[in-house]
């Protein structure tokens, strides 16, 4: 680690402790005696997404979560059963270091989860997500979802 002071290269840490997700670490140059503090933190990997349109658009978590809570408004679903989903899709993608996902597999996953935490939710999420142009298609998923072939 440079010194800011005096830019010599050798500092040695005193003092090392977590701090807001991130590693807090004190430092002392080892030319002019000056202290200093660094964050280290992990670099998340950014992956794409492609869209029906296909247009590319980078990851959003936030964006995903606002259309899970779209899905559970005035359901008993808390706000972080919806972030874990997000969680563990992002993580998903992250573990197999794919680099661009669709549309169509980040709505795949998010009906899976739905439909193990509120069913209700799910036929919301499917509604947009499968595009229904008429009854019949909340009549499907729904009897779908009776049968459990959904």
């Amino acid at each position: 680690m440079r010194c800011p002071f005096c830019g010599f290269e050798d500092t040695k840490v005193t003092d090392s402790r977590p701090a807001e997700g991130k590693k807090r670490r004190r430092r002392e140059c080892s030319s002019c005696g000056k202290r200093f503090t660094t964050y280290e933190s992990v670099e998340a990997p950014v992956f794409f997404v492609l869209k029906k349109d296909n247009t590319i658009e980078v990851f959003n978590k936030s964006k995903l979560v606002m259309g899970l809570s779209n899905a559970v408004k005035k359901r008993p679903v808390g706000l972080d059963v919806l972030h874990k989903i997000a969680d563990s899709i992002e993580n998903h993608y992250v573990n197999q270091m794919q680099t661009q996902i669709t549309t169509a597999e980040i709505g795949d996953m998010v009906l899976a989860a739905l439909k193990e935490i509120d069913q209700v939710a799910y036929v919301r999420f499917a509604s947009i997500y499968k595009d229904f142009g008429d009854v019949d298609g909340f009549v499907n998923i729904i009897s779908e979802l009776k049968s459990g072939t959904a």
